[in-house]
């Protein structure tokens, strides 16, 4: 790769050439712990970007142990494996350089145990260890938890060429996107300010950085933003795969001196990537080729599709059970799961009440006859009868209601909870994000599951990714798009007699839980006022059940979960 000085003269830029050098950029899939298979990992892609005759390989954050480690970290064996790991690495390096991301001990008598950590090893040496400045809290970080700032900076000098090495944060001291009420400038200290001070040719930025939406485009403001203040190319490596809820989309990217994106790495699987730049500054900008909604939701797809995957793979499952019940929720979720783990490792219950319509029978069957997945119909009349008649002494001279709505749905949770351990089939849990935060679901009923598939996903986009599902062929059948959304657990039951429409719900839910925003701020969007006030009380009376929910795959910038935490006994 050719690395160039940039000047700049009348507002044009001019370079030289300081050195030749080949940079290859590792996008991987870790897995928390696994320290013999991450270094392997690691190992195979050292050599093959030797083969490739590359100076310097570039891994992501905490690479050596996989992100985040949360409370790992406070156990000695921890960190002592991801030492070893570092050893076998290191071993390694002969003839290429490398830059890898691992904690690292604090040997200062104040502060944290640890740092967050960049090493830069080159043949068979830890040549300089960079710490992460920068320690976000904010939303499902907690990275001061665990580690100590760095308060110093430094370049690494390496075939002529003198590279700023970041981690993650060290380049987000302005944050492009808060809410209302926020800050813009979180941090007292400026890295990138602080390096450039120095002198620097080129930034390195290793990274986790998680997936949402609407996260793709600030990232690369980002990075564009500080390399045309700078002048100065940025090249950007993230991690990919799932850990649990959070999921990482890989993106990685090369940005040039004048603020371009002008190479980008696989989206949502493994790449590696070799870069020779001699016409890095005169590269042209890379158009994204899909307008923004398209993308948003191909995005969503693709996430989901590789957060359950990686769920069951590195959790050693193979197999997974879904109630079908006819609606869209439960028909998305199937389609999601079955291009994750493949249709033989799916099976499906149909559990129709008297309450079922014929309609929603025959669209689940149709459904599950184009995936070509295995079903079983359990009608649940019958047991429903055995429970109210058990009930009957107790529930003498009460009016049916709520209660015998959720014994329904609590028969369903059991019967594919019964399959599940009969069969070992992991339970995947179907509800929407509208439901979750209005609390319009059973606990140990249709809220059960060992993961929440659209939990983070509101009504609206649901229908959006059935759209998508359905792109190229029918799929999800027409009539389970269109009709009226019902829980069926009622005779003539529809989710609008309790709920407002879901284009209006979802836009108060977006702007109460993304944007953080009051209810009078809610109501000046035009908004109705009995329904916003409504709909905010569901919320946060809801709270109490979110938190016995599965964990929720999280595609969004607020998801339910490690990012949303909020007191379970409040009277706010």
């Amino acid at each position: 790769m050719v690395f160039f000085l940039y000047f700049q003269s009348k507002e044009e830029f001019f370079y030289h050439i300081t050195t030749i050098m080949k940079i290859a950029l590792a996008q991987l899939n870790y897995i928390i712990g696994d320290f013999k298979g991450n270094a392997e990992k690691i190992i195979h892609t050292i050599h093959e970007a030797r083969e490739n005759r590359a100076d310097l390989v570039v891994f992501s954050e905490l690479a050596v142990c996989g992100y985040p480690p949360l409370d790992l970290l406070e156990h000695r064996s921890f960190i002592e494996k991801c030492q070893g790991s570092v050893r076998a690495i290191t071993k390694e390096t002969k003839d290429i350089a490398v830059i890898i991301g691992a904690p690292t001990l604090n040997t200062n008598s104040l502060g944290k145990n640890l740092f967050n950590s960049a090493l830069f090893i080159h043949n068979g040496q830890i040549v300089k260890i960079i710490h992460k400045a920068l320690l976000p809290t904010y939303d499902i970080f907690d990275e001061y938890r665990y580690f100590q700032p760095s308060q110093s900076f430094t370049v690494v000098n390496h075939l002529g060429t003198r590279l700023a090495i970041t981690i993650c944060e060290d380049l987000w001291f302005q944050l492009p996107l808060l809410t209302h009420f926020g800050r813009h400038k979180l941090y007292t200290v400026n890295p990138m300010e602080e390096l450039m001070g120095l002198g620097c040719d080129l930034v390195i930025n290793i990274a986790a950085s998680p997936f949402a939406y609407n996260h793709d485009q600030i990232k690369s403001e980002v990075l564009t933003k500080h390399a045309r203040r700078h002048k100065i190319p940025i090249f950007y490596v993230n991690q990919t795969g799932a850990h649990t809820e959070i999921i990482f989309d890989g993106g990685s990217r090369v940005v040039n001196a004048k603020g371009d994106v002008v190479a980008r790495l696989a989206s949502f699987r493994e790449d590696l990537a070799f870069f020779e730049s001699e016409n890095l500054a005169s590269s042209k900008s890379i158009e994204p080729e899909m307008d923004s909604e398209e993308r948003r939701v191909t995005s969503i797809h693709d996430a989901l599709v590789l957060g359950i995957h990686d769920y069951f793979e590195k959790m050693n499952f193979k197999t997974a059970i879904i109630g079908l019940s006819g609606g869209i929720d439960s028909a998305v979720t199937l389609v999601l799961a079955i291009k994750a783990l493949g249709a033989e490792n799916i099976r499906v219950l149909l559990m129709p009440s008297q309450y079922s319509s014929d309609h929603s029978v025959t669209d689940a069957v149709a459904l599950a006859e184009n995936l070509g997945v295995r079903y079983d119909t359990v009608p649940i009349k019958n047991i429903f009868n055995d429970f109210l008649r058990e009930l009957a002494p107790i529930y003498k001279g009460t009016t049916p209601g709520l209660a015998e709505e959720n014994i329904q749905a609590r028969i369903r949770g059991t019967l594919l909870m019964a399959v599940s351990n009969k069969f070992g089939n992991l339970l995947l849990n179907t509800s929407n994000k509208s439901e979750v935060a209005v609390g319009y679901g059973t606990l140990y009923g249709d809220m059960s599951g060992s993961i929440s598939i659209l939990g983070d996903v509101y009504k609206t986009d649901v229908y959006k990714l059935a759209g998508y599902i359905n792109r190229d062929r029918e799929i999800i059948p027409q009539n389970i798009i269109i009709k009226p959304p019902s829980a069926e657990l009622r005779p003539d039951q529809k989710d609008s007699d309790s709920l407002p429409d879901y284009e209006i719900l979802d836009k108060i839910l977006y702007h109460f839980i993304e944007l953080r925003q009051s209810i009078k701020e809610i109501i000046d969007e035009g908004i109705n006022e009995e329904i916003v006030n409504k709909t905010i009380k569901l919320v946060n009376l809801s709270e109490y059940k979110r938190f016995q929910t599965p964990p929720i795959l999280r595609v969004s910038s607020k998801a339910f979960g490690a990012g949303r935490r909020m007191p379970l006994v409040a009277r706010y």
